[in-house]
């Protein structure tokens, strides 16, 4: 039997290699996180996740935004970046007819209730060129980071399984008396993220406490972001409070300013 007989008579056996091969070489932390907020049966029967949430904190004061967003509804397609928000933040205080804004990786972009464009931009991401953490954004800007940045957080373990992520085990780290175990994760460069190295600390029962990373978009600030109070939606664990704030050389800067705080309402998982 030549080798390429052989193939197409296990062509299915091959084909199932990739995924096998994911959660075979999944460490044993990752596999601890993805179990502790759901489990990869929950998530992979997954559809659509819609969270309800406010944002509040420095970096939208920073960026012009100083009331924050509130009541805002995010639908995210946890297969893929994208993410569907209505209504869009302050465009909606402004003018009720902007209602929705639409993320993909290439392409945001604003549209009325009728399906009209009203806003759009190519290539967001290279729109923050020369960007530091005190220059002002757009509200295209605005919905490019807010979109990207939930999908992170909402597929969060689960995403870090998938081909194309590295992940290896650090030492421990002692935090609030609590003992972490953490994980530096370098993302893939088609995946749109804060940055593409970032350190994951979990807990010992696998749930997400914080994340460190530098925030490409806005100088590379280095920031800490906490989760908190967490919670069941549907059978998927989810943060519904989350904290930002710098980060220094030593470490966190937990008395200092608040960067960003999120409260999610609701979760709708399906």
């Amino acid at each position: 039997m030549t080798i390429e007989q052989f193939v197409q008579q296990n062509r299915a056996a091959f084909e199932q290699v990739p995924d096998l091969a994911v959660e075979h070489m999944m460490s044993d932390l990752l596999e601890l996180a993805i179990e502790a907020h759901g489990g990869l049966t929950r998530w992979r029967a997954l559809r659509s996740i819609a969270i309800t949430l406010s944002l509040t904190g420095g970096l939208w004061r920073l960026k012009g935004y100083p009331d924050g967003m509130h009541g805002m509804r995010l639908e995210i397609d946890p297969r893929q970046p994208s993410v569907i928000t209505q209504p869009l933040g302050p465009l909606r205080a402004l003018n009720p007819a902007h209602i929705r804004g639409h993320f993909k990786p290439d392409c945001v972009w604003v549209e009325h209730s009728d399906g009209e464009v009203v806003g759009q931009r190519q290539d967001p991401r290279a729109s923050f060129a020369g960007h530091e953490l005190s220059t002002p954004w757009d509200e295209l800007h605005e919905l490019y980071f807010r979109s990207y940045a939930f999908w992170n957080y909402v597929t969060t373990p689960f995403l870090l399984a998938e081909a194309g992520f590295e992940a290896r085990e650090i030492g421990q780290h002692q935090e609030n008396g609590e003992t972490w175990r953490r994980l530096v994760v370098r993302f893939p460069a088609h995946v749109p993220t804060h940055t593409r190295e970032q350190t994951f600390y979990f807990s010992q029962q696998g749930l997400l406490r914080r994340v460190d990373y530098e925030l490409d978009i806005a100088g590379a600030a280095p920031a800490a972001h906490y989760c908190f109070d967490h919670a069941t939606f549907d059978g998927l664990v989810v943060p519904t409070l989350r904290r930002v704030v710098a980060r220094a050389p030593e470490g966190p800067m937990l008395s200092g300013p608040t960067a960003a705080l999120v409260q999610i309402t609701d979760v709708c998982a399906k």
